[in-house]
């Protein structure tokens, strides 16, 4: 979120770098930082979410490198256009995008078509690809959907559940 985007809210005081993600544990106690933030998710009842077995760990570990970064080849990309017209590097801008379009794609080739990225049950890797694909819709916006469907579906059911309803940022509206 650019300082802008934060007017209205209380992010600034619940992270001192003024951004998302954060996670208010209880009033004046917040984790910032997504590897912060997941790292708490997966531990939060001293049970790690799944996948436990060692291929099912680093299938999300893939996941969920694949959606960090798609989430700062969006950001950079914010980035360069905010910059003035006559600074903007028009070569960084198409680099950003080509990365955000091969994550798509090979996100697509790994998305087997089941109700969660890996196994039988939510994980780590649906929280930040669910996130990824928000993002893309937030802060570059296009019509990714049409070139992945399968994946867009899955998107539309995992964004659906009550957590990522409750935890959208201020001011922004779910795209399905």
């Amino acid at each position: 979120m650019c300082s802008s985007d934060l007017a209205g809210t209380a992010i600034p005081s619940m992270n001192p770098l003024g951004k998302v993600p954060v996670l208010e544990l209880a009033p004046g106690n917040c984790l910032f930082e997504s590897p912060q933030v997941v790292h708490y998710l997966d531990h939060l009842d001293g049970k790690p979410l799944p996948p436990q077995d060692a291929v099912g760990y680093w299938e999300a570990q893939r996941w969920q490198a694949l959606g960090n970064g798609i989430i700062d080849a969006v950001i950079a990309r914010i980035l360069e256009s905010r910059r003035p017209a006559d600074k903007q590097m028009p070569e960084k801008m198409q680099r950003e995008e080509g990365r955000i379009a091969r994550a798509l794609k090979l996100a697509s080739e790994m998305y087997d078509g089941g109700e969660f990225l890996v196994g039988k049950k939510f994980s780590l890797a649906d929280i930040v690809m669910g996130v990824a694909l928000q993002y893309i819709d937030i802060r570059y916006p296009h019509d990714w959907r049409a070139a992945h469907p399968e994946l867009a579906k899955w998107c539309a059911r995992i964004t659906a559940r009550k957590s990522f309803i409750d935890t959208m940022p201020p001011g922004f509206k779910r795209v399905v």
